[in-house]
């Protein structure tokens, strides 16, 4: 629990240091993400998705969390100008799918439970409503939760293991003093 709440202090003080092209990109992600998810699930009305059981009232609040998280998740995967360490790519490949796995449980978290192709073939109408209707605000939290977890590690990773600043060109590093 002491080493959770260390990474999610390391997480707090990432994004002071990002540069306004990585917000720009956090904000656009952000609205990107409440796009591909507020439209097929008709959270956000348009001409050509519909539902067939109204939106829960938790629905909006899961769609805008699941956005900002996601939004921020992506903008972590923007270079900043410094040269990517070797060992992040293994923290970097479960953060990834961790975060994967929170958007697509948000997607199926908020959407119509009869509008859903796979749950009908599965359950049946009644099966979507008894069953799956219900399991939804649980599906809610986990997304959220993984997208939490998956936002915490990349943004305490930029944190706890910075990446070396790439060296300018021709002031020394790899193939310096070498002529050719």
């Amino acid at each position: 629990m002491r080493a959770c709440g260390a990474s999610v202090r390391l997480a707090l003080r990432a994004p002071a240091a990002w540069p306004l092209a990585r917000w720009a990109v956090a904000l656009g992600s952000a609205v990107g993400c409440a796009l591909l998810i507020g439209l097929p699930t008709d959270l956000i009305p348009n001409p050509v998705f519909g539902r067939e059981i109204p939106p829960e009232p938790w629905s909006y609040p899961v769609l805008v969390a699941s956005a900002l998280l996601a939004g921020v998740l992506l903008a972590t995967y923007v270079r900043t100008g410094a040269v990517d360490r070797a060992g992040a790519a293994g923290r970097a490949g479960r953060a990834s799918r961790l975060g994967s796995v929170g958007g697509l449980l948000s997607f199926l978290a908020v959407g119509c439970p009869v509008c859903n192709k796979l749950v009908l073939l599965a359950l049946g109408t009644s099966g979507a409503l008894s069953i799956w209707a219900p399991l939804q605000p649980a599906l809610a939290v986990v997304s959220l939760l993984l997208l939490a977890v998956a936002t915490v590690r990349r943004l305490s990773g930029e944190v706890a293991c910075p990446a070396a600043p790439a060296p300018a060109p021709g002031a020394g590093g790899a193939g310096a003093g070498v002529t050719r």
